[in-house]
């Protein structure tokens, strides 16, 4: 192929991914929205009154950055696991690998989909917090960096969930077992400063812990771990599942069974 037949390839399956999750935006859009406002209202307003400051700013602020992370690694996530599984259920997912579209163009064009919605519900949920306290950006570049990288970690991790999938059933297991319990333990609701050394060292294993902070940094300019160190990790993961992603992807395990 060209590079311009592959440039509307790209641009062909990045389109469909994005109408497929604004075309039913009150299955994918809302619910996130109406969630994290009720976190807001909750653990920001209510519980947050009665813990006041931590890290030097109020609870509200201080869980906004994480609750803004949360919303875009679930989304990202789920964008993807769901899209490519049902492309493989629906056996349209063969078209594509007989097709001269190479197979680093079909992987681009389903993490960038996954990316443009968890950015979406990313700025939504930011725009939702300004209605509960004031916040603002310390260092523009890290936040852009962070957000966009951990979006298309996730979204990796998403394909790989779908690619090992058998069922519907299976694409729920590792947001249920996995990403979640790591989502509430990396650090959005609380500071790693709290916890014992033991437990610090427990949490650093965690790599949604770097992704939570350096985005607190960018936003707060506040960090429990060394940001750059964080933007590394965050980095190499990425770099790391999408090697991986598109191993799995050319061997056609899981697809062309």
């Amino acid at each position: 192929m060209t590079r311009q037949e592959k440039l509307v390839a790209l641009q062909t399956i990045v389109t469909k991914e994005i109408r497929r999750f604004t075309r039913i935006w009150v299955q994918t859009l809302l619910p996130p929205a109406i969630t994290m406002s009720l976190y807001f209202i909750i653990f920001g307003n209510l519980v947050g009154s009665r813990i006041g400051e931590m890290g030097g700013f109020t609870y509200m602020q201080y869980i906004v950055p994480g609750l803004i992370m949360m919303s875009v690694i679930t989304n990202s996530y789920a964008n993807v696991v769901s899209s490519f599984y049902s492309a493989k259920f629906q056996r349209s997912i063969e078209e594509l690998l007989v097709s001269p579209v190479p197979d680093h163009i079909i992987l681009t064009g389903f993490v960038l989909g996954g990316v443009a919605r968890g950015i979406a519900v990313g700025f939504i949920v930011t725009l939702l917090s300004l209605f509960f306290t004031h916040i603002s950006v310390q260092h523009v570049l890290v936040v852009m960096y962070t957000v966009v990288m951990t979006a298309v970690l996730f979204s990796l991790g998403g394909f790989i969930n779908a690619v090992y999938a058998r069922s519907f059933d299976d694409i729920n297991i590792v947001p249920t077992f996995i990403l979640t319990p790591l989502t509430y333990l990396g650090g959005v609701f609380y500071s790693l400063d709290l916890l014992t050394p033991f437990w610090q060292g427990i949490s650093l294993v965690n790599p949604i812990v770097y992704m939570v902070n350096a985005f607190r940094y960018g936003m707060l300019g506040a960090s429990d771990v060394n940001v750059w160190f964080s933007l590394g990790m965050i980095t190499l993961l990425a770099a790391l599942l999408y090697a991986f992603s598109l191993r799995l992807l050319r061997s056609g395990k899981g697809l062309r069974e």
